[in-house]
């Protein structure tokens, strides 16, 4: 399948016009990589390493450090290249791929928080039967439609990119190749996008948006009926440390995908993306592992036994 361009390169100007700050961005952005990878491989390996966080909860963990380290390692080394060299260049097919890439971890994202959910739901409205109902195979096979999911979902966008035509501005108001930007300065016809791929986002966006929060009707009821205190507080903890990072995710993608564009700035724009794309894959293992007992339990053993 061909892609009939005359372009062969767009300018990624997010940060652009700040000619002055371009090598306090580049460390700003090289130390949040950093410290991203760090973590999240840091809570990967303990959830691998340490028996006692082999639960089907800690499972689902480890695929989302999993997606935030791969997802912050899609966008932020072409950031840190540009502000490096000083360039705002980009070729189409890299532009293309970058784009993808992004779309399909963002995409598998959304199903994960939605399945954590429903981990969540068994742990605690079926507390009695929840290693039968989370057994291994049911939490691979889990797992497995995740990633599959946003393959497909992937691959329905990707089948709609590479027919994408630009024959006018090369501009990309953004630090990297999102969809909506490309779609602003695309000189192609808009049908497909409109009628078959836009209702697929939606219907996409609000089947993990129902799957997310739909479980915790029954889990809050189910919590505020436990008799002791300190079950009540397990419960509640593990909750709004899910919560927390489902409302930080969902809340600045849906202002910035699906508000009125006349009701937030170019800036402002920039802002939100820089939040779920940069900072939030930080702020996910850092959520878990200040919020977690178990996590910083297990991070205790393992410096114990690297001193010994």
């Amino acid at each position: 399948m061909k892609n009939q361009t005359i372009l062969s390169e767009f300018l990624l100007i997010g940060f652009s016009s700040l000619h002055n700050f371009q090598i306090y961005l580049f460390i700003i952005f090289l130390l949040i990589y950093l410290m991203t990878l760090t973590w999240n491989l840091l809570i990967f390996l303990l959830i691998i390493t340490d028996a006692h966080l082999h639960s089907p909860m800690y499972f689902f963990l480890s695929n989302l450090a999993c997606i935030d380290i791969c997802c912050s390692s899609v966008i932020t080394p072409r950031i840190l290249f540009n502000l490096y060299k000083q360039s705002l260049k980009i070729c189409i097919s890299a532009c293309f791929i970058q784009m993808s890439f992004y779309i399909f971890l963002a995409s598998s994202e959304l199903m994960l928080l939605a399945v954590m959910s429903c981990d969540r739901y068994a742990a605690i409205c079926h507390p009695l039967h929840y290693m039968t109902i989370m057994h291994w195979k049911v939490c691979t096979r889990l797992a497995s439609g995740v990633w599959a999911a946003g393959l497909v979902y992937t691959i329905c966008h990707a089948l709609y990119i590479v027919k994408l035509q630009f024959c006018g501005s090369n501009i990309i108001h953004s630090f990297f190749c999102d969809l909506p930007q490309l779609l602003l300065i695309s000189c192609g016809d808009t049908f497909i996008y409109n009628f078959l791929i836009l209702p697929l986002e939606g219907l996409y966006s609000v089947f993990t948006l129902v799957v997310t929060f739909g479980p915790y009707i029954n889990i809050f009821g189910t919590v505020l009926r436990l008799q002791g205190k300190n079950s009540r507080f397990k419960a509640f903890s593990t909750c709004t440390t899910h919560l927390s990072v489902v409302f930080l995710f969902y809340g600045t993608a849906f202002v910035n995908y699906f508000s009125p564009k006349s009701s937030h700035s170019i800036v402002d724009s920039k802002i939100l993306s820089v939040c779920y794309t940069i900072v939030f894959p930080l702020l996910n293992p850092l959520i878990y592992s200040l919020r977690n007992k178990d996590i910083k339990d297990s991070l205790r053993r393992t410096v114990q036994k690297v001193k010994i």
